[in-house]
């Protein structure tokens, strides 16, 4: 049996294992009582069990009286910004297991603010699921309607991002192969590219839940997307995730760019724009540094998830940040990661800088990143971060989030997943062979005395 994933994230599983309709309906149930029985916005993805999980968790709410908006298939950022303008609106839930397999699904929690849980707020919630629901009788439920322009919302919000010139995006004509893995990007993506005057051509557009590969954008998944950029000539490809918070990139001659440069990429074209701090994760790349000193700027990092970057980032006015992992974050569109918004901001820097993409990587400084990540049994995580403990021993350590190891032109970043249950290991250097090499060297080390 998996494990059953509650954390800042929200609360993830494989559905029909450890994540089910009872326990959907519950957690649901809970978040409309900790959000005084107000009105919930809901969304989902396009996974096979969201008709099921949308129906627990409308059942959930209504029964504690929430009046629930179904916003249908759509964008996570959608669902946020959807709560975010809705002045009645007391929080809502996304129903995504964003990156994770098909077998997966989850439940994201919004606050009022239109943003996902503060961690302090999300730990009161969560304490709060150990007494029982207060269920109301037949005259205490709650109402269910439809609101159908959140995906228009998204767009608009997209397209009126004032340092943008959407002009000059429109008479470039540039062509551009999108793959939506056959997630809720399909029903955004290409809409936005054509009114970005874009000749689109779609791989993957069906939001059936089927994935078409694996869902995460992450290089050795996009070989449909790279063959197609080169069989079209097409001046760039998008892929994104399921629930369209993560981008990658591929440029025009059909190679992709590490998952790090979506990221990058933005930060280079809204700080030349609007200088400020960036902030990102204790787990991306060491280039945003470099990036920031461009513009006489400066880099703060925070633990890792998204919440935590843009909680920061609200703090700190920031005009722009994310995480590594695709995920970029524009103040101007919303506090969260944003595909769609990652994508016009991509576009515009090549429009307004008469440059190709993979020229416009060229400048981005060099990192080497090596990436992978420990499966064991759930109860013998704790085993794998004490060897950490033991390695960070004879090293500089930054604790913030698990142990990142911090070297001469390098470091290691060891921790728990909080949405599957795995260590991950993440090095990045100033080359691919020594990267690869402490990643090696550092898994054997946790694993050490672990069978």
């Amino acid at each position: 049996m998996s494990k059953l994933m509650v954390s800042v994230s929200g609360v993830r599983g494989i559905y029909g294992d450890t994540l089910t309709p009872d326990l959907a309906l519950r957690y649901a149930a809970h978040f409309g009582i900790y959000s005084r029985r107000g009105k919930i916005i809901v969304g989902r993805d396009s996974r096979t069990t969201g008709i099921a999980m949308f129906h627990a968790v409308v059942a959930g709410l209504l029964s504690v009286g929430c009046d629930v908006v179904d916003l249908g298939i759509v964008s996570t950022p959608a669902v946020l910004l959807v709560v975010e303008k809705d002045a009645d609106a007391a929080g809502g839930i996304s129903v995504t297991a964003s990156h994770n397999p098909e077998e997966w699904n989850a439940m994201k929690f919004v606050g009022e603010n239109g943003m996902f849980l503060f961690p302090e707020k999300a730990d009161n919630f969560l304490n709060s699921l150990d007494t029982l629901p207060g269920w109301l009788r037949y005259d205490g439920m709650g109402t269910l309607s439809t609101f159908d322009n959140a995906t228009a919302i998204h767009i608009e919000a997209i397209l009126n991002i004032p340092y943008l010139d959407l002009e000059k995006i429109r008479k470039a004509k540039f062509k551009v192969v999108i793959d939506s893995v056959n997630g809720a990007g399909g029903l955004i993506s290409p809409l936005l590219l054509r009114q970005l005057g874009c000749e689109v051509i779609e791989l993957n557009s069906e939001p059936t839940g089927i994935f078409a590969h694996p869902p995460e954008p992450l290089n050795e998944n996009l070989t449909q997307l790279c063959a197609a950029v080169r069989k079209s000539k097409a001046d760039i490809g998008f892929a994104t995730d399921p629930d369209v918070d993560r981008l990658s990139i591929v440029d025009e001659n059909g190679a992709c760019l590490s998952e790090e440069f979506s990221l990058l990429l933005a930060e280079d074209f809204i700080l030349s724009r609007k200088p400020g701090t960036v902030v990102t994760n204790l787990s991306s790349s060491m280039a945003s540094e470099d990036i920031a000193a461009r513009y006489g700027c400066s880099v703060i990092r925070t633990r890792i998830g998204e919440i935590n970057v843009g909680k920061k980032m609200l703090e700190l006015q920031s005009p722009v940040g994310g995480e590594g992992n695709g995920g970029i974050i524009c103040p101007e569109v919303h506090y969260t990661r944003d595909a769609p918004a990652g994508i016009a901001l991509i576009l515009a820097y090549m429009a307004q800088s008469g440059k190709s993409i993979s020229t416009l990587a060229e400048v981005i400084p060099r990192y080497y990143f090596k990436k992978d990540k420990i499966k064991v049994v759930p109860e013998k995580l704790d085993s794998v971060m004490d060897n950490a403990e033991k390695i960070a021993l004879v090293n500089k350590v930054d604790r913030t989030d698990g142990i990142k190891i911090l070297g001469d032109k390098y470091w290691i970043h060891i921790r728990k997943s909080g949405t599957e249950p795995i260590v991950r290991v993440y090095v990045e250097s100033d080359s691919a062979t020594r990267s690869s090499e402490l990643c090696a060297e550092t898994i054997t080390r946790l694993l050490k005395g672990i069978t």
